[in-house]
């Protein structure tokens, strides 16, 4: 089936819907939060990696935007100048999940793209400005 990561912003008001919920229930996509900053009252972004359909999938964001939810594509890459990167791994000491890692011989920066969450530390860490994300 296919994924799609979507990055959503949600106005204040729409902040303690259940809006998952209603992708499950009403159209039959499988959401995987990524990472999310959602506070009543306040102004809220989720990064969503979501699993269906096609049709579903149009039919969920149509959903979404009804809601007043700003849908867009969420990063997709992450890219390195290798030109600007030293090999410090200090990108590497901030990421979580694990995605990004220096290979055995430290030589070389490897990204695993199923593991990264975008939650762009990398590119706070990186003190050459070296990493920034693709959309």
């Amino acid at each position: 089936m296919p994924r799609k990561r979507l990055d959503l912003t949600f106005p204040p008001r729409q902040a303690t819907k259940p809006i998952t919920y209603h992708l499950v229930k009403d159209f039959d996509l499988v959401p995987n939060i990524l990472r999310a900053q959602i506070h009543p009252g306040q102004e809220g972004r989720m990064v969503l990696e979501v699993t269906g359909r096609k049709e579903d999938f149009d039919a969920g964001i149509a959903f979404l935007e009804s809601e007043g939810i700003v849908v867009k594509p969420a990063a997709t890459d992450i890219c390195l100048d290798a030109e600007k990167c030293v090999l410090c791994g200090l990108c590497t000491a901030v990421c979580r999940p694990g995605a990004l890692t220096l290979n055995g011989r430290g030589d070389e920066l490897v990204f695993d793209k199923d593991k990264c969450v975008y939650c762009e530390a990398c590119v706070v860490a990186c003190p050459r400005r070296a990493i920034t994300l693709e959309f």
